[in-house]
């Protein structure tokens, strides 16, 4: 039996079927769209749930050191990625910010606020200081190839005290020193270990020496130091890291700054931050290359200078903050060669606290 259809019911048929299709797509699409934004409200409030604690953290009295309430549970590798979180974060702080103020208590958000600055401030320098020195240029400079640092380091040998000649069989030292007698006794350290007590000490570090011959890696230690401590890695407990290439500060010698303009001139982050109060902070100030510097550093005829707001030249910023005039907390790490002769008027002026050695590991 055959039935027959003329068009008109033809196209009923088929616009009734369709109709069917588009209803079912509707409801699946529906349905997913339901599922997703589900998905989405779940992830949201896990997000504001942990901000939220970490703001708790953040205006309580004890909040660890190095911001630790801040990281992480993985390790961010991509520094886009990074910074887009960050942006996600300080949108977070803006809401919860906007509705304290709401509940009345401003208090409470301007706390919260300048507190969290710290932390903000923290995670964008740590964040450039990756970028900056995660990869390194081989051959000659910026026009090599650029190499991840972590692949291609390689550990120099540290030592406090001893004359930090090179020495390139390290590997037979015990047998060496067996025969040949040291000006001082060398004890090996680590280069994030720097500023540690050696066991069975417990005097405090402040001041940090480094010698080492020209060529030898100490700039590379500087770089691996700094990115161990922006990828959480060591030294965590230090909040903020700043380095001043002494080639760089040539640049600026006779200009004058407060030191707060000092910082933010190497630092856009801290600019943009608004911090002043470092005093409330444990810093490092990393001061490479000494024996390329080009300012006086005269430590007994430069005045002593106290306050971090008030201007003055950069060569007394530099001598009262190596003295501990300014930022006494603060953390000092200087590189030279074993030759130059401004590290013996530091060593006569200051008296630092730790000189080490270095020799290439091979």
């Amino acid at each position: 039996m055959y039935i027959c259809f003329c068009l008109p019911q033809v196209k009923l048929i088929c616009q009734a079927f369709i109709n069917v299709l588009m209803r079912k797509h509707f409801f699946s699409c529906l349905n997913y769209l339901l599922y997703l934004f589900q998905l989405l409200e779940e992830n949201i409030i896990t997000f504001v749930r942990n901000e939220l604690k970490m703001f708790k953290r953040i205006l309580s009295p004890e909040l660890p050191q190095g911001f630790e309430s801040q990281k992480q549970d993985k390790e961010v590798v991509d520094v886009e990625d990074e910074k887009q979180e960050s942006s996600t974060r300080e949108g977070a702080l803006k809401i919860t910010l906007h509705v304290l103020r709401k509940m009345n208590q401003k208090e409470l958000a301007d706390t919260l606020e300048k507190k969290d600055l710290a932390v903000i401030c923290q995670r964008e320098v740590k964040s450039n200081l990756k970028k900056k020195f995660q990869c390194v240029f081989e051959g000659i400079a910026k026009h090599g190839n650029p190499t991840l640092l972590n692949k291609i380091y390689t550990e120099l040998y540290i030592t406090e005290g001893g004359k930090g000649e090179v020495n390139n069989e390290h590997e037979l030292r015990q047998i060496e020193e067996t025969t040949r007698k040291h000006a001082r006794p060398e004890t090996a350290i680590k280069c994030n270990d720097i500023f540690k007590p050696l066991t069975g000490q417990d005097k405090l570090i402040r001041t940090v020496l480094t010698k080492g011959v020209a060529g030898i890696g100490k700039t590379v230690s500087v770089q691996k130091f700094i990115l161990d401590w922006a990828e959480g890695k060591a030294n965590q407990d230090v909040q903020f890291v700043f380095s001043f290439p002494f080639r760089e500060l040539n640049l600026i010698k006779g200009e004058k700054h407060t030191l707060i303009e000092l910082l933010n001139h190497f630092s856009k982050e801290t600019k943009e931050s608004r911090i002043s109060n470092y005093d409330k902070y444990k810093v490092l100030f990393i001061f490479d290359g000494l024996d390329e510097c080009r300012l006086p550093l005269d430590f007994q005829k430069n005045k002593m200078f106290c306050d971090v707001t008030k201007s003055t030249s950069v060569d007394v910023l530099l001598t009262n903050l190596i003295k501990g005039n300014l930022l006494p907390s603060a953390l000092l790490w200087i590189t030279t060669r074993p030759a130059d002769c401004a590290h013996s008027s530091l060593k006569r002026n200051v008296g630092c606290t730790r000189t080490t050695c270095t020799a290439l590991c091979i």
